[in-house]
């Protein structure tokens, strides 16, 4: 798989479900055993679907051989959500997702991104230092929920956008 190309594409009303899919399954994997029960009780199916068909527009999809295999979510200067299948995963689709959200926020005129990541994700921190991003320390999130916003200590990390093509 890794000498395949992935195409990234603005996402469009049809892919919902299976974003939603590639979202939920990731949650689980990723935050599942390291987040409080009382937010992952929030984190449904239904949730991510409603979630990404009112930010649609702020979504880039990977597809490979016709295949959604994962998205980038981008609000102003966040990276705000990143998934990648596990079919895609060491294929470096989420590299170019990585790169495009980057591209779009610098195309907004920002030139610092930010990301939260939860705390004890090492995977994701692994990547995102990898990819040049910088650890900055701890801050509080405000997370979405149907019942209102939960609060969480998440590591923040930051990168810096000028000159970077």
């Amino acid at each position: 798989m890794a000498s395949q190309q992935a195409l990234i594409r603005d996402a469009k009303a049809n892919d919902v479900r299976d974003l939603a899919q590639i979202w939920y399954d990731g949650w689980q994997d990723a935050h599942a055993d390291l987040l409080p029960s009382k937010l992952a009780q929030h984190r449904t199916f239904d949730s991510f679907r409603d979630r990404l068909a009112r930010a649609l527009g702020d979504v880039r999809v990977a597809v490979l051989a016709g295949e959604l295999v994962g998205f980038g979510m981008v609000k102003n200067d966040e990276l705000y959500q990143l998934y990648v299948a596990p079919a895609g995963r060491g294929s470096g689709i989420a590299a170019s997702l990585n790169a495009d959200a980057l591209a779009r926020i610098r195309k907004e005129g920002f030139r610092v991104a930010w990301l939260a990541c939860a705390i004890g994700n090492m995977r994701a921190a692994r990547f995102y230092e990898k990819s040049g991003w910088r650890y900055r320390g701890t801050m509080t999130s405000e997370l979405e929920t149907p019942e209102g916003t939960f609060t969480l200590e998440v590591w923040r990390y930051e990168i810096h956008l000028s000159g970077r093509s």
